[in-house]
Parts: structure tokens; C-alpha cells; sequence
């Protein structure tokens, strides 16, 4: 225990030095100075979980540099630095290109720090430790043991400790002030390893410390090289001033020397801890029986057995541990948030959902809260009445669902009964729950094509209405059914719309014509929506005149909004749910409702109003939005744009109507179709359920707060959704409003009320129970990193269209110092303020959010445009923990080491630059791009056996698929790509990249370890700005 100086913490019901009194950053609060309350789905400027403190609360204003004060209980912030994060450094600060081939390291891994490591170390990295809880405490384990022991670097290799990085000359920039800006940043001095595991230090090792921000360094630790101070600039502009310190006070004498370079293996890496917690728990059964257990990683493949608790596939919490008391959760800065995916597909081993009928009774439900039958309601009185788990509501037990009670007060029947023994169930709904007390119709699938001269002539008018004729034999139906109750209609536009009948008893297809497209109307309803089986003839006869009827049209000129209005206005007289397929390209500007103009004005980036680049232009998409989902019509838009587009105004009715956007620049018909046909193919047979409405209960003291997705509310509680398909993900934050019970936990119901493909009304539930507790050191154990990226993404990305980025990269920034402190401060064994210790449930934490701020949504690059990023922001939005894990920290995989014997993939590397050779062959995925880089001196047998041509220079970089090569090395590779893609929603376009060709800057922008091309830090230098920011938090 004394090894180093272990001593207990205060008790944590005291008032705590230090941080416990800190008022809470601005922590969600992307607030508008002006306003004293935020607009409606934008973060609140309380801390996470309610008002601020009065005493040394931040103003609601842009926030000041000041210094610490100092209050009662400790030092109080008025303020942070304003240029904490800056913008993009001038373009020639960029990365040089790869060095000559002698430079580049032999293999994708670095070779083992050296014997002489040893003997640097005493001006260097002193170690970094990952906070671990003692033996036996693997994810998802029960239990709280004794606090880690202080040993750090004495004796025996024990289990990892808390993540402590104790830096070198180089750790921290210098005293802080209103205009440091991370630029280029400090680099970390390498630490050695022991056991492998990252952050051990050699034994008996003796550190020195750094001195404290503000205070001049001792002798040996030299200038910071590198490092942007001065003025303040506007994100994006270029910053002028030299490396190193500028001219004045800061100047700082003696001879610069050259920066020591940090051994990335010491520094947390995702790889190793996505790899260490697939050797645990890969394979197993995860049962969900044990309350508030964290379930494996998204990136691990496991069997999930519900008993008890909804599958991680359906709930992903950012802590399975919330604190007892608000006060707690403001002082952690921890969000506390669900990330919600009710239709969630599950593999094939496990169990689909029960469905339970209880007739014209309908659902049990609670009549205070309204909570439907689960596991957490308490049967007492000898099962004549049962305790609502979410109110403590004592409610009769109806006469047909009575049951007797065993000897432990469980019925009898609790093992035959879904709601009563699994998480995850689904009920059939009355009358009561539909609209109008009437039975809804099976949903109806519209196809709507844009006919104008660009589309007819890249040939993808031709290209859609041949393969439509495929997609039309798979439409979804239900297991027991022979065909699918969906029905389909078909109009083509481009000023005017196109209707057709296609009723099964004409010889030929009709056409009617709409030319008032100021107020549209359907000119038919008998023969425009029918069953496909029934009209086959017809609709096949259509598809194939239509490329004839519009082949020679000149017209260049596209309306949007009507077509939406027309097909939400079919769907209502249908009275059924249903989707609009919109194939479009282009700005509508002809004269209609809905018509835009191009805004893409550059100059706006990089200034207050950017934010507007994000919004709709015009109300009327909004007002559409609105009347779609009352209709319960659904709008997914492919997008095939040459030029601007305003995605933000088009893509806000997919937004919000829980459609999905997808998008192919500049198409070309031999190069993107099979990307284009297979997400279409995909969207059309998805999961999805109709016309819902989610409603998230939760038990007393907490409540929902903040709803993220695709998705929209008419008020507090009622998500609603046109539809909702299984890739789409609600993330949910939630908010104390009295104390939580550390006995009872914290129990959250999700349901679903929704139609199915074949018109059936239903209601799906998952419930799940966390754990509480009044010990800041549970909440930290408990969390998951990659469900924090999720929600830190969608609050930002719903952030930018009320604040300046600035701001809200500065808070993202703030609160990720802010957790990080508070966990140094309450729960970390006491030792040298100069070193960065992480929790280790999030000691790679920082990398994600690195890159979620490097984000084209969070920071503009010249060679991104504004639909691109109003895209990436769209999509993210509606993510699932999965999806925001590998969009933010790729998939990077040496394909050169690969076992064509095996049936393994090779295991991924860090992304990064310095882990790439000129000898290999890497394949780079994202979830929406890939990348196949080749090493300038990759072996010809590799090439050869992938492309099937003699040498490096004969490789044809502009095929978006590889080419069907017999050898082994092909079979591999594209069965590793199909595995890869198979999980994901999108169908990633293949991009081959060849060393040091143009196009290499493209792939050099994913590798997120890596200083920004155009701006934001490395991971090391972002760990070295966050380390300064829990120095002067702690200070």
C-alpha cells in the first residue's frame, strides 16, 4: 500500500478539495449568449445533469481567460483559454511526403524499445499506467474491490495500474495563457514497456517531474519546438508566427535542440485494447442476468443471451454505473446516455424477439407511469397485485393474468412468460393503439425518378429501371408469408411529375401529368399503388419505356419538395405508412416550392456565421418533415450530385422522417453503379418498422432529457418516426431530478409502438438496469468509451447549427479535461501532478476524440466540400456505438502479413503513418470509404496476386473493385472486404492508392493518429493539451 505513497481519499460525502468545488465546464452548453434557455435538441448549458453551481459558474457569454480563483471549497474557474484548440495550420506545415525508402521502418510494427530506453528514461516519459480495479475485475464483473494499490513502479509486474503519463522535457506546453493554441504541439519522450502491456515501466525506475504550468523550467528541459503562440487566429486562418516562441517575454534563451520522438507504443493504443478484450470474451456467452455488468466491446464478437436485461445489440449505455446524487454527476462531467437501436438485427444463433398476444386485453401496464409488464415489476400479495418498478405504483393484477407465487415470491409461471423473464419482447397492439382505433394497412414503397438530361444521359435512369425489375421479386415479407403485402407505385419528375397506372388489368402502362407543381395532388388512386405479384406485366412493360420516353429530354431544370408532397399526399389518400425512393441530382431551382439557390460561399467558413451552412434555407423542408411524419411517409434520398446540391436543406425531410441519405459525387455509371445497386438493394429488404412512435420511461430520479437520431419531436417525450429501419440509432441523455437509489439502480424501458411489413401493429420493449452508486470511482469502471464517442458526436453535430465550431471544439476539449481531472482528482492514487493518469475504461478516450475534432463537420478543409460535411453530419446522427467506432478510428489492415491458409483477418494496426512499409499492401475501411494503399516496393507475387499484372506500375488505380483473380492472395483479400462490408450499412466504395500519387492525399486523411493535412492535432499532441488543461484544472 505504501509503496508509493498510497493515502485514502477524503470521504466521498465530504466537500473535496480541488475539483469537487469546480464549477462544471460548459459541458454541452454549445448556448447561445443570448438566450437564457437552448433552442430544442441543442445541449443544454447546465452541466449534464442540471443548473450550475452559483458560486464560480461560467457566463453564459464567450467564455474569458482568467486565473483560478479560489473559493471555500477550492478553486473555482471563470474561464478557459479561447484559442484552446485552434484551426488549421498553414498548408505548408502539412506532413512531408513519405521519406526515401531507407527511412521508412521494415515492418508495420516498430521494433522493441532498446536496451538503452533504460537509460534515457531519467529525461523522459516517466510511464503510463491504465487504471485497473485488481485482479478478477474484467469487464462487466460485479463488484467494487479496493482501490489500486500506489505501487507503480516497484517489484513484481502486477496487474496494470492507472494510465500515468509522466512526462519528459516535452510533455507540457508552456505557461498557459489566453492564446496558446496547440498548433503543432509538443511531442511525448518514449517509455518503456514491460509485459506488454502499455504504460508498464521498467522497475525501480526514477522519474523526474515537470515543473508546473506557469513556473519556469529547471535545467534540462528544453524550449518547446513547434508550438503556436501569439495572437489569437480565427480557426482555418494561417498562423504566421515561427516555430517555437515567438519574440517577447516567453522567449526563452539557450540553443533550441531537437524534440525527443515518442515511442507510440506507450501511449494507449485502441488496437491493443480492442485485441485484449477479444481474447477474453470473443466466442463466450455474454447472459445479461448480473444488473449494470459492461458488456463486451462493439468490435467483439460474442453470443448474447437475454435473461433479464435488453442484448448491448439494443442498448448501449455511456456508464452501466450512474451516480446516486446530480451533484456527483456534475462534478464527473459524465454524460449519462443510452444509445437506443430497437430494430437491431441479430445473428442467426441467437433467439428473435418473442411476440406476446394478450387479445383484446392488450399489454399489462402500470396505470401511474404507464410502464408495460418486465422483469423489474415486484408481484406481492400473493400475486393479486404487483409494485411498478419505474413509480412504485401498487397496481391490481388483472383476473386473466393472475398467477400464484412461489416459496421466493416469483410466479409460477415467470419462465413461461418473455415480459416477465427477458429484456427484450414484443406485444401485439389493440385498436387502442392505432390511428383512428382502426387496423393500418400494410406500408406501400413509391419510386420516384428524377428524368432530367443529366440522369438520362450518364445512363442511370436506364440503370435504376433495369434493376428495379430485381428488387421488385425481393421485397421484405414476413417469415410465414409466400409474398410481400407491399405495394408499389412509380412517378418520374423533372419540372413537372410523371404518375403511372400500372393496374394489372391495362395492356399498357398510363402516364398522367402534373404541371401545377405550387399545390400538388395525385391525378389517380385506383392502379398508381399495387401489388407487384399481381402487376407484373405492367410494371415490367413501364420500366422499360421509361428511359425511351425520356430519352431525348433537354430539360435541366428539377423540382424537389413537390415530389416529396406528392408522395406523402399518396400515401395518406392510400391511408398506409410507406417510403419514397427519390433518385435526384441536382439544386432544384425551378419555380416550386421548396426552390433553393446555390449559397456555397466560401467565405463564410471559419466565421460566426458557418452554422447557417448547416440549416435548411428554406422553412418549407421543415413544414414537409412535419406533414411526412404525421403521414407516416418515410423519404430516402439517393443523391447523385455533379455540384452543390444543399444537402442541409434536401437531406432534412430524410433526417427527420428516419429515411437515410445516400450520396455519389459526380456518378459514373461504370464506376459507382455496383456501389450505388447495392445499397439500394439493401435499403429496400432492411428491417424496418412503420409509422413509430418511441417513448423512453424511466425509473424515479432520473429522467430523459435529450433525444439524438433520425428522427422528430412534436414534444418532450414522443420520438417519432415515419419509419425506422435496423441500422438506426437513437441516443438518449438522461438527467438526475432527485437522488437515485444505490439498492434499486436505475431501470430504463424503450417502446416501440410500429407497423409491420405486413400491416400488423405492435409494440416492441427493451428494458435494462444499471447500477448506482455515491463512489465517483464506479461510474469510471463502468464506462464505455466507444458509447461516449457516440453521444459526444451527435451533441456536437447537433450543436453546430446554433454555435460558432469554435466554441463548440473548445467545450468538447474542456469536458474531455474535465472528466479526466476529476477522476485524477477523486480517484487516482495521489502521485506528481506532471503525470496524465486515465481511467482505464477510457484510456483511449482521447484518441477518438481527437478525431471526432478533426471531423470535416467540426473543422472545415479546403478541399471537403459544404455538402460533404452536411452529409457526414446527417449520417452520424443516426449512427449506432458500432458505426461512430469505426467511423472515427478506422479499420487499418496489413494485407501483405495475411495467412491465405487461415480463416482469420490479420490483425488491424494503429493509424497511423509510421505504421506503414513501402514493402506492404494495407486495406483502410471506415464504414462509408476504402482504401487499398500500396507500398512503392510491395512484392510483385503480392501484386501480381491481387491485380493480376506483372509490376507496381501496371496497377490501374481508377477500378473501384478488383478484378476476379484465381490466387489465393485475391480469394483472401476480397473475402476480408465482403466480411468487412457485410456489417455495415453502407456500401464502401473501393479507392486503390499508390504511394506517393495524388490520390494518397485522400487515404493520408483517415489515418487520425496523424496531425491533420489541413489542421487539428496528433494524438500525441492532443494527449499534451488535454494533460495541460488537467494541470491548470488541478492547479
Amino acid at each position: 500500500m505504501s509503496q508509493q505513497g498510497y493515502v485514502a481519499t477524503p470521504p466521498y460525502s465530504q466537500p473535496q478539495p480541488g475539483i469537487g468545488a469546480l464549477s462544471p465546464p460548459l459541458r454541452g452548453h454549445y448556448g447561445d449568449p443570448s438566450h437564457s434557455a437552448p433552442p430544442s435538441g441543442i445541449m443544454k448549458p447546465a452541466g449534464p445533469l442540471g443548473p450550475m453551481p452559483p458560486v464560480g459558474a461560467l457566463p453564459p457569454g464567450p467564455p474569458n481567460s482568467g486565473a483560478h480563483q479560489f473559493g471555500q471549497n477550492g478553486p473555482n474557474i471563470s474561464g478557459f483559454p479561447q484559442q484552446r484548440f485552434p484551426g488549421p495550420p498553414p498548408v505548408n506545415n502539412a506532413t512531408p511526403p513519405y521519406p526515401p525508402s531507407s527511412h521508412l521502418p521494415p515492418a508495420s510494427y516498430p521494433n522493441p524499445v532498446s536496451s538503452s530506453a533504460t537509460t534515457q528514461l531519467g529525461h523522459q516519459l516517466g510511464a503510463m499506467q491504465i487504471h485497473n480495479y485488481g485482479p478478477g475485475m474484467a469487464s462487466g464483473s460485479p463488484g467494487i474491490p479496493s482501490p489500486p494499490s500506489g505501487a507503480s513502479f516497484q517489484g513484481p509486474p502486477q496487474m496494470p495500474q492507472p494510465a500515468i503519463l509522466q512526462p519528459g522535457p516535452r510533455m507540457l506546453p508552456p505557461p498557459p495563457s489566453t492564446h496558446n493554441g496547440l498548433g503543432t504541439g509538443p511531442t511525448l519522450p518514449p517509455a518503456s514497456r514491460q509485459d506488454g502491456l502499455p504504460g508498464s515501466g521498467p522497475p525501480t525506475a526514477n522519474f523526474p517531474s515537470l515543473p508546473l504550468p506557469g513556473q519556469p523550467p529547471g535545467p534540462g528541459y528544453p524550449p518547446q519546438q513547434g508550438a503556436n503562440y501569439g495572437p489569437p487566429q480565427m480557426p482555418g486562418a494561417p498562423l504566421t508566427s515561427p516555430p517555437g516562441f515567438p519574440g517577447g517575454p516567453a522567449q526563452m534563451a539557450g540553443p533550441m535542440q531537437p524534440p525527443k520522438k515518442l515511442d507510440p507504443d506507450s501511449i494507449p493504443s485502441p488496437i491493443q485494447v480492442i485485441e485484449n478484450d477479444r481474447s477474453t470474451r470473443s466466442g463466450q456467452v455474454y447472459a445479461t442476468n448480473i444488473r449494470g455488468q459492461v458488456p463486451p466491446l462493439v468490435t467483439t464478437d460474442c453470443m448474447i443471451q437475454d435473461q433479464g436485461n435488453a442484448s448491448p445489440r439494443y442498448i448501449r449505455c455511456t456508464t452501466y454505473c450512474f451516480p446516486t446524487t446530480s451533484d456527483m454527476a456534475k462534478q464527473s462531467q459524465l454524460p449519462l446516455a443510452a444509445i437506443i437501436k430497437p430494430f437491431a438485427t441479430v445473428p442467426p444463433n441467437e433467439v428473435p424477439l418473442y411476440l406476446v398476444n394478450h387479445g383484446e386485453s392488450g399489454p399489462v401496464r402500470c396505470n401511474r407511469c404507464k410502464a408495460y409488464m418486465c422483469p423489474f415489476m415486484q408481484f406481492i400479495e400473493g400475486g393479486r397485485k404487483y409494485q411498478c418498478g419505474f413509480c412504485n405504483c401498487v397496481n391490481d393484477v388483472p383476473p386473466f393474468y393472475f398467477q400464484h407465487l412461489d416459496h421466493v415470491g416469483r410466479r409460477l409461471d415467470h419462465y413461461e412468460r418473455p415480459e416477465l423473464s427477458l429484456g427484450s419482447y414484443e406485444y401485439v397492439a389493440t385498436l387502442d393503439y392505432c390511428r383512428n382505433n382502426k387496423a393500418p394497412s400494410p406500408p406501400a414503397y413509391i419510386f420516384m425518378i428524377d428524368v432530367s438530361y443529366s440522369n438520362v444521359k450518364n445512363g442511370l435512369v436506364r440503370l435504376i429501371c433495369e434493376e428495379l425489375k430485381t428488387i421488385l421479386e425481393n421485397l421484405p415479407k414476413e417469415e410465414q408469408e409466400e409474398t410481400s403485402a407491399i405495394r408499389v407505385g412509380f412517378v418520374t419528375y423533372n419540372k413537372v411529375l410523371h404518375f403511372f397506372n400500372v393496374k394489372s388489368n391495362l395492356a399498357q402502362p398510363q402516364m398522367m401529368v402534373v404541371t401545377d407543381v405550387s399545390e400538388v395532388f395525385v391525378p389517380l388512386l385506383d392502379g398508381f399503388l399495387v401489388n407487384y405479384q399481381e402487376a407484373k406485366a405492367v410494371i415490367h412493360n413501364l420500366l422499360d419505356q421509361i428511359p425511351e420516353i425520356f430519352a431525348d429530354s433537354n430539360e435541366n431544370e428539377t423540382v424537389f419538395a413537390p415530389v416529396v408532397q406528392a408522395g406523402m399526399e399518396a400515401l395518406k389518400a392510400a391511408e398506409c405508412p410507406g417510403k419514397l425512393y427519390i433518385f435526384h441530382s441536382s439544386l432544384p431551382t425551378a419555380e416550386a416550392p421548396g426552390k433553393l439557390k446555390n449559397r456555397d460561399d466560401r467565405k463564410l467558413i471559419n466565421t460566426d456565421k458557418e452554422k447557417t451552412l448547416f440549416q435548411p434555407q428554406s422553412n418549407v423542408y421543415e413544414t414537409l418533415a412535419k406533414d411526412c411524419v404525421a403521414s407516416g411517409c418515410c423519404v430516402n434520398l439517393f443523391l447523385f450530385p455533379s455540384q452543390y446540391v444543399d444537402v442541409a436543406s434536401v437531406g432534412l425531410v430524410t433526417l427527420q422522417t428516419g429515411g437515410t441519405l445516400y450520396k455519389y459525387n459526380s456518378f459514373q455509371k461504370h464506376l459507382d453503379s455496383m456501389t450505388f445497386l447495392n445499397d439500394l438493394r439493401n435499403d429496400v429488404q432492411k428491417i424496418t418498422g412503420f409509422d413509430a412512435i418511441m417513448r423512453v420511461r424511466t425509473s424515479t430520479g432520473f429522467r430523459a432529457t435529450q433525444f439524438f437520431g433520425a428522427i422528430y419531436m412534436n414534444n418532450t417525450t414522443d420520438v417519432e418516426m415515419a419509419a425506422m429501419d435496423c441500422d438506426k440509432a437513437v441516443t438518449v441523455e438522461f438527467k438526475h431530478d432527485d437522488k437515485l437509489n444505490e439498492d434499486t439502480g436505475a431501470l430504463i424501458q424503450c417502446a416501440v409502438l410500429y407497423t409491420t411489413i405486413s400491416g400488423q401493429r405492435r409494440l416492441r420493449l427493451h428494458n435494462i438496469g444499471l447500477n448506482c452508486s455515491s463512489q465517483l470511482a464506479d461510474l469510471y469502471k463502468s464506462c464505455e468509451t466507444d458509447a461516449l464517442i457516440n453521444f459526444f458526436a451527435k451533441s456536437a453535430f447537433m450543436a453546430v447549427l446554433t454555435q460558432p465550431l469554435k466554441m463548440v471544439r473548445d467545450i468538447l476539449v474542456h469536458q474531455t479535461a474535465h472528466m479526466l481531472a476529476c477522476y485524477r482528482k477523486n480517484c487516482a492514487s495521489p502521485s506528481a501532478i506532471s503525470q496524465l493518469i486515465l481511467p482505464d475504461a477510457m484510456k483511449v478516450f482521447p484518441v477518438y476524440m481527437n478525431s471526432l475534432l478533426k471531423n470535416c463537420v467540426l473543422l472545415s478543409k479546403p478541399e471537403i466540400s459544404m455538402d460533404e460535411r452536411a452529409y457526414q453530419r446527417q449520417l452520424v446522427l443516426s449512427m449506432d456505438v458500432a458505426d461512430t467506432q469505426l467511423f472515427f478510428y478506422p479499420q487499418l489492415i496489413p494485407i501483405h502479413t495475411m495467412d491465405v491458409n487461415s480463416e482469420s483477418l490479420p490483425a488491424a494496426i494503429r493509424c497511423s503513418e509510421e505504421r506503414l512499409s513501402e514493402g506492404g499492401v494495407f486495406l483502410l475501411a471506415n464504414g462509408l470509404r476504402m482504401f487499398l494503399w500500396l507500398g512503392g516496393s510491395a512484392p510483385p507475387e503480392l501484386i501480381q496476386g491481387i491485380f493480376n499484372v506483372p509490376s507496381f506500375a501496371h496497377i490501374n488505380t481508377d477500378v473501384t473493385s478488383l478484378p476476379e483473380v484465381g490466387s489465393p492472395y485475391s480469394q483472401k483479400l476480397r473475402l476480408t472486404i465482403n466480411n468487412i462490408q457485410q456489417k455495415k450499412p453502407y456500401s464502401m466504395k473501393l479507392m486503390i492508392v499508390k504511394q506517393r500519387e495524388q490520390p494518397e492525399v485522400h487515404f493520408r486523411q483517415f489515418l487520425v493518429e496523424d496531425k491533420g493535412l489541413c489542421g487539428g492535432a496528433s494524438y500525441v499532441d492532443f494527449l499534451c493539451c488535454v494533460h495541460k488543461e488537467i494541470c491548470q484544472l488541478l492547479s
